[in-house]
C-alpha cells in the first residue's frame, strides 16, 4: 500500500520540475497542438493499417477497404494540417532569431530532419538480413514491414523541403499577409481540375505530383502568416467557414473519396498526393487551432496536462520514424502462430477493431521501448566519421529500395 503514494509523489515531483524548468515565454499553445498532431500519427496508423496472414508471410491492409464508414474516423486522425501549421510557425520565429546566415540555419534544421531518418531507415537495412537468414521471417513479411516503415517517412523529406523554402514563405506573409496561402490552394485546385475534370484521361499521370509542394505547403504557410501577426481571429473564421463549405462541397458535389488516407484497391486517394480536400480540411483544423489557441494555453499551465506535452515534443522524431517498427514488433512474431485477431486477422468485423484496441497499448509500450535505444541516433553526430555516415547512407538508400520495389 506505501508504494503507490510514493510513485504517485514521484510523478508529481517530476511534472512540477518540468513545469518549473519551462521558460516563461514558451508557447504551451503551440506545443500542444504540435503533440495531438504527433500522436495522431500513430494512432491513425495503428487503427486503420492491418494485416492479413498465408503462407507467403504478413501482407498490408487497410480498414478502411471494409468499413468504409471509418471514413469520416480519418478526417480527425489526419492532422498533418495542424502540424504543417506550427511548423510554418515555429520555423518563422526560429528563423527570425537566427544568429548566423540563412543557410547555416536551413542546414541546422535540415540536419535536425535527416540524422532521424537515416537512423531508422540504416538499422532496418541491417535487420533485414539477420530476420530473414537469422530467425527465417519470409520475405513477403519483410517487403510489408519495410514498405510500412518507409510510408511515414515521406512526411518528412516533403517537410523538409518546405522548411528550406522558410525564407520565400516569410517574404511571401510580409507583401500578402494572410493572402500570402491563396495561390497554393488556387494551384491545387486547378490541378485536381485537370485531373478529375472532362479533360482527365487526356492528362498524364504525372499531373498529380504537382499538388505534392503547394498541398502540404498550404497549411505552412499558414503558420508562417500566424506568426508573422498577419492572420488573426478574423481570418481565423474564415479559414473555418470557408474549409468547412468546401469540404462539404467537394464531398458532395464533386464526389471526392470520403478517406483522407490511402485505401486500398481504390483508385483514387486524396494524401498521396494531396487534393484539393486535404487543404479544405487543413483550412478547418487551422482555423479552430488559431480560435482556440488561448483556451489551449490556460489548460495546459496544469503542471499534469503539460508534462506529457513536452515528452512527446521531445520525442517528435521517434514517434514519426519508429512507431511503425512498433506496431511490426508484435505483429512480425504474433505471424509464428497463426492468424490472432487484432494483429495477424483480415480487418474486416468489428472484432477486429476491438481487437486492435485492446492491441495499441502494447504497441505503445514498444515504442516507448525503442525510443531508449534510438535516442543516440537522433543527437548531433559529432563523433561519427564520414565513412561511417557514408555507410550509413549506403545501407539507407539500399533499405528505401527494397521498400519501393515491385
Amino acid at each position: 500500500m506505501t508504494k503507490t503514494p510514493t510513485k504517485l509523489a514521484k510523478l508529481t515531483a517530476l511534472t512540477a520540475k518540468i513545469d518549473d524548468r519551462t521558460p516563461a515565454h514558451r508557447d504551451r499553445a503551440i506545443d500542444g497542438l504540435r503533440a495531438l498532431a504527433l500522436l495522431a500519427v500513430p494512432t491513425g496508423h495503428w487503427l486503420l493499417g492491418g494485416f492479413t496472414l498465408d503462407t507467403g508471410g504478413l501482407h498490408n491492409t487497410s480498414s478502411l477497404a471494409t468499413f468504409g464508414q471509418l471514413a469520416p474516423v480519418s478526417w480527425i486522425l489526419q492532422m498533418l494540417g495542424i502540424f504543417f501549421l506550427v511548423g510554418g510557425y515555429s520555423s518563422y520565429l526560429s528563423f527570425q532569431r537566427r544568429k548566423g546566415s540563412t543557410r547555416q540555419w536551413t542546414t541546422g534544421r535540415l540536419k535536425r530532419l535527416g540524422r532521424p531518418v537515416l537512423g531508422v531507415t540504416a538499422v532496418w537495412a541491417l535487420l533485414l538480413p539477420t530476420l530473414h537468414y537469422g530467425l527465417g521471417v519470409p520475405t513477403a513479411t519483410l517487403h510489408t514491414a519495410s514498405t510500412l516503415v518507409v510510408q511515414p517517412l515521406w512526411f518528412v523529406g516533403v517537410y523538409a523541403v518546405i522548411t528550406a523554402l522558410t525564407p520565400y514563405c516569410v517574404r511571401a506573409s510580409q507583401r500578402l499577409g494572410f493572402w500570402a496561402a491563396a495561390p497554393l490552394l488556387g494551384s491545387v485546385a486547378v490541378v485536381d481540375f485537370l485531373r478529375y475534370g472532362p479533360c482527365a484521361d487526356a492528362m498524364p499521370s504525372w499531373l498529380s505530383l504537382l499538388n505534392l509542394l503547394p498541398g502540404w505547403m498550404f497549411a505552412y504557410q499558414l503558420g508562417v502568416s500566424w506568426a508573422d501577426k498577419r492572420l488573426g481571429r478574423r481570418e481565423a473564421w474564415l479559414l473555418l467557414a470557408g474549409g468547412a463549405a468546401l469540404f462539404a462541397a467537394l464531398l458532395l458535389a464533386f464526389h471526392y473519396p470520403a478517406s483522407m488516407v490511402g485505401v486500398p484497391g481504390e483508385a483514387r486517394t486524396n494524401s498521396h498526393p494531396p487534393s484539393l480536400l486535404v487543404l479544405a480540411l487543413a483550412a478547418v483544423q487551422s482555423g479552430a487551432a488559431i480560435l482556440l489557441r488561448d483556451r489551449l494555453a490556460r489548460l495546459l499551465r496544469r503542471p499534469a496536462l503539460w508534462a506529457p506535452v513536452v515528452i512527446i515534443n521531445l520525442s517528435a522524431m521517434t514517434i514519426l520514424c519508429w512507431h511503425q517498427t512498433a506496431m511490426l514488433a508484435a505483429a512480425v512474431p504474433a505471424s509464428y502462430f497463426g492468424e490472432i485477431p487484432g494483429l495477424t486477422t483480415a480487418p474486416d468485423t468489428v472484432g477486429w477493431i476491438l481487437a486492435r484496441l485492446a492491441w495499441m497499448p502494447l504497441f505503445a509500450g514498444l515504442l516507448v521501448a525503442i525510443a531508449k535505444f534510438v535516442r543516440p541516433l537522433e543527437a548531433p553526430w559529432d563523433r561519427v566519421g564520414t565513412v561511417r555516415r557514408a555507410v550509413a547512407g549506403v545501407l539507407a538508400a539500399g533499405f528505401v529500395y527494397f521498400a519501393l520495389a515491385v
